[in-house]
């Protein structure tokens, strides 16, 4: 799903989570957990959409994707890449175990 609005003369674009892991072939997984710490992505480039649900939806801009993706670039040259950072963000095994396995092959 893509939100389209012209607030100010430039048009916004907003991209939920799902489709963000679809346009940049990550697991929704990891995606999932580089958003969980506001951190990771710069102010205003990543936004939470009340979509009627308890949870809503965790939407990213143009600049935001593109910061989502010099974010996974960046981790993977860290020592210990994504496994390392799953570490960090104090994933539960199981759950680094399943991005892993989701994690392109180089």
């Amino acid at each position: 799903m893509c939100l389209d609005s012209n607030l100010g003369g430039d048009p916004t674009h907003v991209y939920t989570i799902g489709y963000v892991a679809v346009l940049t072939g990550e697991s929704l997984e990891l995606i999932q957990e580089i958003a969980s710490n506001s951190d990771n992505i710069d102010y205003g480039e990543m936004i939470h959409a009340h979509d009627g649900s308890e949870e809503g939806i965790t939407t990213f801009t143009d600049r935001g994707v593109e910061s989502l993706k010099e974010f996974l670039a960046d981790i993977r040259t860290w020592e210990g890449g994504v496994r390392q950072f799953l570490a960090d963000e104090q994933c539960d095994q199981e759950k680094i175990e399943r991005i892993m396995a989701d994690q392109p092959k180089s």
